[in-house]
């Protein structure tokens, strides 16, 4: 069955100006966590239709950047933000991101869901592909020191995902916001402190 869209965090969105109920699962992590500091340079993963851009927005500042990666153009936000339309997984797209935010990155952000075919082999597998592609780019784009707020599903590849975290970041812990929908398979990732020199040793 086909979930009701249109459920409190929804009507809260429209209500208070962002474009996507899935802004107040960054809003909360950013505040238990503080992900953010003003002036930080952000990449966001999977950014349409702009609702976490918002959020980083929020904390970051105007002294901040922002740039907003996905397949489909978004419209226009106001303050220091750019997008750049393609796939992260593309060589290309990664220089082009890490290039628009100015050097690397001080978080990464992803809120990446593969188009569910109803199929769950299927469905289990391209949702692993694009974690594995979030962690690949921001292995190389974020500094050190950096933190990571990626999405994954409990599945088969959930705890070694979350192994590969732990080895690279000083701290993980997962979570699921208040705002993520009953009976989703979904949960957060949080990690602080990138150490790329153990990625790369």
């Amino acid at each position: 069955m086909a979930y009701q869209r249109k459920d409190a965090f929804y009507r809260r969105a429209k209500t208070e100006g962002f474009r996507s109920r899935a802004a107040y699962k960054l809003l909360q992590i950013a505040k238990q966590d503080r992900i953010f500091r003003r002036g930080d340079r952000v990449i966001d993963v999977g950014a349409w239709p702009g609702g976490w851009l918002q959020v980083a927005l929020e904390f970051t500042g105007p002294e901040g950047r922002l740039v907003g990666c996905d397949l489909r153009a978004l419209e226009p936000l106001a303050g220091p933000v750019s997008v750049v339309v393609g796939d992260v997984s593309s060589p290309d797209v990664r220089a082009r991101l890490i290039a628009a935010c100015g050097g690397p990155a001080d978080v990464v952000l992803s809120d990446l869901a593969p188009q569910l075919s109803g199929i769950r082999e299927r469905d289990e597998a391209r949702a692993n592909e694009l974690a594995d592609s979030v962690l690949d780019f921001a292995a190389g784009a974020l500094r050190p020191g950096g933190n990571l707020v990626i999405k994954l599903f409990m599945n088969s590849s959930h705890e070694p995902t979350v192994a590969r975290l732990r080895a690279t970041f000083r701290r993980v812990r997962t979570t699921r916001p208040e705002a993520t929908r009953k009976g989703s398979a979904e949960l957060y990732a949080i990690a602080f402190g990138h150490r790329p020199s153990v990625q790369n040793s």
